[in-house]
């Protein structure tokens, strides 16, 4: 289905684009498959982004352009970001109301998204939603957004070109230094330039622009009625203008280059988020750790620390017995004296220290790549590791294998001969059940098995 629906896409079918949208506006797998087949045929669009406070004309203005755009023979591509419904988390669908004169026009493709929450004025999915659009062959596409804020510029990161709308009257010229729109705005539109204050409020800008400072491009200032089409052309002209500056010098791919950045650094965060409560984890891990921070066992910083390492725990190649190497016990005097060394010097992190009192012993945990150094403190004179001390010195002690079926694991290795040191099954450290093998019967190593985080938490 996916490359059916990719070629479909491809060769400009809007009920494939539509299709297609609402699979990556659901975040399934064949969305994100449907994208990755696309991609290379993206980046050809110019995007056009449309931002500013609510009822200055956004929407009016981006009609306008869509008809400008289509007396010129382009497919035009719309994203209209609306605020999610508070009933559906759906878009509320206002911008697709005033530009219905559209919907009857093949090559426009018009799609309302709602911003299921972000505070960027952007949906979570409006980039992939371009990129569909790029690769059905619209050109341009314009991206309205709800606002402009200190928290809504996702829009630099996405367009080309971004229109700044304002009005007079509504006290733009506070907003826009609340905003740091100077910074945003590729174009400044002054809508309804025929109501009072329109004059005031270019003065403003003129002047904010000629404190900032200077760069490569100043910001026209265009004033529009949009409600009749005047100024329209102008604007066009300005966004012609600024394209013109961006192909030079490769401005253009840099700033498609940092949006990308930033897009992947997303999808990363997103990721890692989705298997913390995916069953990646085991069902109820993350609640167990939460509840532990809850309680004050144990902080942020190494909660943290704790859920990345189940993280790459989850990531670790096993054997077919589901067996992986969870640490190396070294045996030290004081753990205190030691933290120099493999904290200090090697610059492992501190996972956590803590006692473990029926061993008898004090454990710093230290993850090292895809596994763990244990230091291990005894905490009494006649505890084992105080008598390993007492014969061998401070060294290796012990290695410690996490496997899926701990029970299991010890019935097989006891009908192969080994013989378990100690009652099989007790409390280890990080709460998890624990067994060590008798260095007799392994080649003179003591071998600890651990059962598995994840599994006991499933």
């Amino acid at each position: 289905m996916k490359d059916g629906l990719a070629a479909a896409l491809a060769s400009g079918d809007p009920l494939a684009l539509a299709r297609a949208i609402s699979l990556v506006e659901e975040g399934t797998r064949e969305g994100q498959d449907i994208v990755s087949a696309i991609f290379p045929r993206t980046g050809r669009a110019s995007i056009l982004g449309i931002t500013g406070p609510p009822g200055v004309g956004k929407s009016t203005l981006a009609n306008r352009l869509i008809a400008q755009n289509r007396k010129r023979g382009r497919s035009v591509g719309v994203v209209a970001v609306d605020p999610s419904s508070a009933f559906s988390g759906g878009a509320v669908l206002g911008d697709r109301v005033r530009m219905q004169e559209h919907t009857l026009d093949a090559s426009v493709f018009i799609r309302s998204m709602a911003t299921r929450g972000r505070f960027g004025g952007l949906s979570r999915a409006t980039r992939d939603a371009i990129d569909l659009m790029d690769a059905s062959g619209r050109d341009p596409i314009l991206v309205e957004t709800v606002g402009v804020g200190q928290d809504e510029i996702d829009i630099v990161r996405v367009a080309d070109t971004v229109l700044v709308v304002l009005s007079p009257g509504q006290g733009d010229d506070i907003q826009a230094i609340k905003a740091g729109i100077l910074e945003i705005a590729d174009v400044f539109v002054i809508n309804k330039a025929d109501h009072p204050g329109a004059d005031r409020l270019a003065a403003d800008l003129e002047a904010m622009l000629s404190l900032g400072e200077p760069r490569p491009w100043r910001p026209p200032i265009v004033r529009t009625i949009a409600s009749d089409g005047a100024g329209i052309d102008a604007l066009a002209e300005a966004v012609e203008g600024h394209l013109r500056f961006l192909a030079e010098g490769g401005r253009r791919e840099a700033r498609r280059r940092a949006g990308l950045a930033v897009r992947l650094r997303e999808i990363l965060r997103e990721t890692v988020m989705a298997r913390l409560v995916s069953d990646d984890l085991g069902r109820g891990a993350l609640a167990a750790v939460e509840e532990r921070l809850a309680s004050r066992r144990i902080d942020p910083y190494t909660a943290a620390r704790d859920v990345l390492a189940r993280i790459e725990e989850g990531a670790t190649p096993r054997t077919g017995s589901g067996t992986v190497l969870d640490h190396l016990g070294v045996a030290v005097r004081r753990i205190d004296d030691r933290l120099g060394l493999y904290r200090d010097l090697l610059g492992l992190d501190l996972q956590q220290i803590e006692e473990v009192a029926g061993e008898g012993v004090r454990l710093a945990l230290l993850p090292a790549g895809r596994t763990r150094i244990e230091l291990v403190e005894p905490l009494t004179d006649d505890s084992p590791v105080a008598r390993f001390l007492a014969k061998r010195g401070e060294g290796i002690h012990h290695v410690c294998f996490e496997v899926d079926d701990l029970q299991g694991t010890l019935e097989r290795l006891k009908e192969a001969g080994l013989q378990a040191a100690g009652a099989p099954g007790r409390p280890g450290a990080e709460g998890s059940r624990i067994a060590f093998l008798h260095p007799k019967g392994t080649g003179g190593v003591l071998i600890e098995l651990r059962a598995s985080r994840r599994k006991e938490a499933e």
